[in-house]
Parts: C-alpha cells; sequence; structure tokens
C-alpha cells in the first residue's frame, strides 16, 4: 500500500537579506504590496519588516512595467494584498535573483502523514495485518505543497517518528531505499520504501 506525505508550508519563509536600517540579515514577509504607477508604468514591491528593528524594506516584484503587460487578475491581487500572492512571488527564481535574497524555511512547514487525522484507523488497520505487516515494506510518496528544501532523513524520522540518527542509520545500511539520494537536500516530489 502506498502512502501518500505532504510537505506543507503554514507561513512564509524567512527572507535573508540585510537590512538598510541595521546590521539584522532576516525579514518577515507580512504579504502587503506597495503599487506605484508613473503614468503608464507600475513599479511593484513586496513590503518585508525587519526582525530586529521593524523597518519595512521592498523587495522589487515588478520594475517600469506597462500596465498593459501586467494581467488584470494580478493586479487585482496586488492591490487586495494577497497572501497566497507573496508565497508565491517569494518562490519566484526571479524575484529572489532580482533582490539578492535567499529563504529559511525552519518553522515554516509541517509534515501531513495523515496518521494524525485518524490514528485509531492505522493502529486498527496494522492489528488486522498482524505477522504479515512486519515482513512487508512500506512505500511513502512525499509530495511538497510549495519548494521547500528539507532533508529526507529528517521527514522520514519525523514521519515515522524515529530519531534523525536512526533514520540515517536505515538509510545507510539500505533499509531505506529511493531512486533519489537520500543524504542531501530535496525540494521536489519523490518515493522511498522503507524495508522492515
Amino acid at each position: 500500500m502506498l502512502n501518500i506525505w505532504v510537505v506543507m508550508p503554514t507561513c512564509p519563509p524567512t527572507v535573508l537579506r540585510r537590512c538598510h536600517a541595521c546590521p539584522s540579515g532576516r525579514l518577515r514577509v507580512n504579504g502587503k504590496f506597495r503599487v506605484n504607477a508613473h503614468h503608464k508604468l507600475l513599479d511593484v514591491w513586496l513590503l518585508a519588516l525587519c526582525a530586529a528593528c521593524g523597518e519595512t524594506a521592498k523587495l522589487t516584484v515588478l520594475e517600469r512595467a506597462r500596465v498593459r503587460s501586467v494581467r488584470p487578475g494580478l493586479l487585482d491581487r496586488l492591490h487586495a494584498n494577497d497572501p497566497s500572492l507573496a508565497a508565491e512571488l517569494l518562490q519566484d527564481p526571479a524575484v529572489r535573483r532580482r533582490n539578492r535574497m535567499a529563504l529559511d524555511w525552519d518553522g515554516a512547514w509541517r509534515l501531513d502523514t495523515g496518521r494524525s487525522d485518524r490514528p485509531e484507523a492505522w493502529d486498527k488497520a496494522r492489528a488486522e495485518a498482524g505477522a504479515e505487516a512486519e515482513t512487508e515494506a512500506v512505500e511513502v510518496s512525499v509530495r511538497f505543497g510549495a519548494r521547500i528544501p528539507v532533508r529526507p532523513a529528517r521527514l522520514i524520522a519525523e514521519g515515522f517518528g524515529l530519531a534523525r540518527a536512526e533514520a540515517e542509520r536505515l538509510i545507510a545500511e539500505g533499509n531505506l531505499v529511493s531512486t533519489v539520494r537520500l543524504n542531501g537536500k530535496l525540494s521536489g516530489d519523490f518515493t522511498f520504501t522503507l524495508k522492515r
């Protein structure tokens, strides 16, 4: 049986970029935009607050873009300060390059294994399977709701309730196998098998 785990963002990540007012290198995005019109040209910034001093920083989204080149739906979302748009733009490599910033996802995501919603169903299935479950392999498909770089060993440890060292030991012994490398960081979907 294939289990599906989902890595979901819980809040916007911390932006790693130096504050212009203090030596802090961390900014918090609150989902607010500033849109300036210069006749037929638009400038759009995503506003971020310094984690240390609270000073506002502007992350450039559009610079001197023609009004007609911006989709009306996008413009409406910018004016409405859509927080999901802010999350999308933080994921955009062009926006990250333009603003010379990186993202820190620590504490901004969670792993949904499906077990938290119905733990008694998992226990019942395990009891019904009995001794056969001990010899079978568990196959898990991990899906990402956003491009969040996470170490697979950390996900596996959290999903099965193991210590990270135990998950790394299972990988080293060959009891955790996958077509992708499980020792680095991944931000895309993958599948792994746990041999019991």
